[in-house]
């Protein structure tokens, strides 16, 4: 007797051979594709079914019919470099409870010069999530010119690009600039244009920390997009925004500007974090550039030149005035005075019968502190959220909580306060272009091809979340909260997280391009 068609292809399906099965989710798989009902099954590192198939008996089945299963979140711009390198923020909790499993280094132009050393220090401490590593302008101008400000000379900027071609050979992702910052601020554009055209010829991009969010906004994304098509690689801008009272609402004036270079053929990105505050350091934001070469001890001693100081308060003073008199200026944390983070400048001068001014100046001739700058209106920040071509990032590094700082509350809640706040609570954007804003789309910006995505063959990066739940619960008083709703964390296979909670498994690695499948 003929046995049916479709009863000769269940007899001809084998069971799959797999470790484990997600079992019964909803699949949303980075593409930013609907969710679709169905298994996931991993095998040692990657996954190797997704949709419907059977397995052995006595294979571990994990029930996640209540849940969402997403492709492990790639965090496109963290300050983790030397965090993740030292015990225990190696473990990068604050960011597996948010479901990031990848998570993007050497940013702002900032972090470790040597790759190759980098690299193998995260190995050998053993880290929670996978690390990607960026050229860090900034450090390779200081390693060979120092903190100064001028040109270099042909045989510096060869030094530098000798650094450069060395650290894309060890594994390196792309050139990573931050010109608001020491001393990138003095390169010229020729200077990074001749940098960016080595990242370009080992495939990499071209990231920035652009010259200017503020006033001078759209000739700074100019600057990186000229930089981006003379070194003919793709272009991103880190933590896209217009910052500073007087330029809110200018976020459509740089999204037609992006738009139109899109539209001329230029691959062109960003990436954000759904917040109104940035942070940075308390230099960065009050003292011009033309004050800060050289060491600290030098911009000290220009506090007491007669001619310079009185500039330089002043230059000070202008920039307090633009930023609410100190009050949009939160200390996050100053070694010296503890009992400061939490407060702003304005507050402090009130508190202690001194100007914001005379605050400024105290902190900077002791040591300088981080800052939490509220200089964003929420308005912009929806407008570029909304964009397909913007991806997730928190702009924040491994933290474990302490009562000595009040960091940014991105540190903890980025990826949930986008995904639950703003897309499944607010509805701002479908969940499934958040989704893809956190895994498909900064897997492509990399050129990441086997991690972003929920496929047969990629690494099982995975995250299973709880859509209910699944809720950034830092504030900027209280940041050193994890997030909440996340059910399962897989990185490479290994459960990070499991049924809520932390696993001690530390199954991260480093990620080299030079590795990537061709």
């Amino acid at each position: 007797m003929l046995l049916p068609f479709f009863a000769l292809l269940l007899l001809a399906a084998e069971p799959l051979d797999a470790d484990f099965v997600l079992k019964g989710g909803q699949i949303l798989d980075g593409t930013g594709k609907m969710a679709i009902l169905g298994d996931i099954a991993v095998k040692g590192e990657r996954i190797v079914a997704v949709g419907s198939f059977s397995v052995p008996s006595g294979t571990k089945i994990f029930d996640v019919s209540k849940f969402i299963i997403v492709p492990g979140f790639i965090d496109l711009h963290t300050h983790s470099d030397y965090p993740l390198q030292k015990v225990p923020t190696n473990a990068n909790l604050n960011y597996l409870f948010q479901g990031v499993t990848t998570a993007v280094t050497g940013n702002c132009g900032s972090g470790p010069v040597d790759t190759e050393a980098y690299y193998k220090a995260l190995s050998k401490v053993k880290v929670g999530s996978n690390v990607a590593h960026q050229i860090p302008h900034n450090d390779v101008r200081r390693a060979v010119m120092g903190n100064v400000n001028r040109a270099p000379s042909e045989v510096e900027l060869k030094k530098m690009s000798d650094l450069a071609t060395k650290s894309m050979k060890d594994g390196a992702w792309g050139l990573s600039t931050g010109l608001i910052y020491n001393p990138g601020t003095y390169a010229k554009t020729p200077e990074l244009i001749t940098l960016a055209k080595v990242a370009s010829s080992h495939g990499g991009f071209y990231a920035s920390h652009i010259r200017d969010e503020g006033s001078e906004v759209l000739p700074a994304i100019n600057e990186a997009l000229t930089i981006g098509k003379e070194a003919n690689m793709p272009v991103h801008i880190s933590h896209i925004k217009v910052s500073g009272r007087s330029v809110w609402g200018k976020s459509g004036d740089v999204l037609a500007l992006l738009m139109q270079a899109r539209k001329d053929g230029i691959k062109v990105t960003a990436d954000q974090y759904p917040y109104i505050a940035s942070s940075t350091s308390l230099t960065a934001t009050v003292v011009p550039s033309r004050f800060r070469e050289g060491e600290r001890a030098e911009l000290v001693k220009r506090f007491e030149d007669p001619e310079l100081g009185v500039s330089l308060r002043k230059a000070i003073s202008n920039s307090l005035e633009s930023k609410n008199g100190g009050a949009d200026l939160r200390i996050a944390y100053y070694a010296p005075k503890p009992g400061y983070a939490g407060k702003n400048i304005a507050e402090l001068a009130k508190m202690t019968g001194k100007s914001p001014l005379d605050i400024v100046v105290e902190i900077e001739k002791n040591g300088g502190a981080q800052i939490v700058h509220f200089g964003m209106s929420e308005e912009d920040m929806r407008l570029f959220m909304r964009q397909d071509f913007v991806a997730t990032a928190s702009d924040g590094g491994a933290k474990v909580p302490d009562t000595s700082s009040v960091p940014h509350p991105r540190n903890y809640g980025t990826f949930p306060r986008k995904i639950g706040f703003y897309s499944i609570q607010e509805k701002l954007i479908p969940l499934e272009s958040a989704i893809r804003s956190a895994s498909g789309l900064p897997a492509d910006i990399m050129g990441l091809k086997d991690r972003g995505y929920l496929k047969v063959g990629y690494f099982a990066d995975i995250v299973v979340f709880n859509p209910d739940t699944f809720r950034d619960k830092a504030t900027y008083d209280k940041p050193h909260q994890y997030a909440t709703g996340i059910n399962h964390v897989l990185v490479n296979g290994t459960f990070a997280i499991m049924d809520g909670k932390a696993t001690g498994k530390l199954a991260g690695k480093p990620l080299k391009k030079t590795d990537q499948p061709r």
